[in-house]
């Protein structure tokens, strides 16, 4: 690894950001691109997912992407270091966390919601300890049912950031209630404090609701093509209304011959930022 002053570190999610598993189609060099740039020595990679570990070692089989340095996993509430291949968890973080439920856990937290409407328990295995996650309708009320459970939460002393994102290929809501300490922009500022890495050698990319935080904060991204309208108009909303849209890139396509979709947005972005990077892929 090269010093952390020279270090670039990507950050970006996976479904339907590096993964191509939207309806969309993927420019055929987008990935190996990809992976040239990840194997650059000056850079470092990051996914930040709602995956758990086994789903991203999955992914990594299942699409041949780079094995990455980090893994900042169940939308924010894990991070990993990546060595050789073995994963190792990073406690201290969960420790940071914990103490925003109040030394309570999800099965807890998810009796207090009992009798919240439209909510459906997500399969076990999607569950985490420090992630409770719920099915939705995709029209659920939560303008209204968000305060809610926010002001049920907090009548407990417990400090929630609630999470919603749509599946746009189901149609399904998608609901997480992580610790108020926890999320995925959260997650990479506590990774680039404890690594050294620099804002201004960090990008973020994404695409969902799930990503918006991150995408709109103070840390540089990117919003592949891919997105939805609504995500793409949220997101500018949101960084023009903080003062920080010279820090969120919407990806166009027409770059090198890619669409901007998926792994093509992300390089379109990070050439956004740190234009240095195309030469490291541009032979592919």
């Amino acid at each position: 690894m090269t010093d952390a002053h020279h270090r670039i570190l990507i950050c970006t999610d996976l479904d339907r950001t590096l993964l191509p598993n939207g309806s969309q189609p993927e420019s055929p060099a987008a990935r190996p691109r990809f992976a040239a740039l990840a194997a650059h020595p000056e850079v470092c990679v990051a996914y930040v997912t709602g995956r758990h570990r086994a789903l991203v070692q999955e992914a990594i089989e299942a699409y041949g992407i780079p094995v990455p340095d980090f893994l900042i996993g169940d939308v924010g509430t894990s991070i990993y270091r990546i060595s050789d291949g073995d994963l190792q968890p990073w406690p201290d973080w969960g420790t940071h966390i914990a103490h925003s439920w109040a030394g309570q856990g999800p099965d807890s937290l998810a009796r207090l919601l009992q009798g919240v409407d439209g909510l459906l328990l997500q399969e076990p295995q999607k569950q985490g300890p420090w992630k409770l996650s719920y099915y939705t309708a995709e029209d659920w009320e939560r303008e209204t049912l968000l305060p809610q459970i926010d002001e049920r939460l907090r009548a407990e002393g417990i400090a929630a950031s609630l999470i919603w994102s749509l599946d746009e290929h189901t149609g399904t809501g998608l609901l997480d209630v992580l610790p108020e300490r926890a999320s995925k922009h959260l997650a990479i500022e506590f990774l680039m404090q404890r690594e050294g890495f620099a804002h201004a050698g960090t990008v973020c990319c994404g695409d969902s609701g799930n990503d918006l935080a991150m995408l709109t904060g103070p840390l540089q991204a990117v919003l592949v093509a891919n997105a939805t309208t609504d995500v793409r108009a949220d997101a500018q909303a949101l960084a023009d209304a903080a003062g920080l849209s010279h820090l969120l890139y919407q990806a166009q396509g027409d770059f090198h011959d890619m669409n901007g979709y998926y792994a093509a947005g992300i390089l379109e972005g990070v050439a956004h930022y740190l234009p240095e990077t195309v030469d490291w892929w541009r032979a592919i």
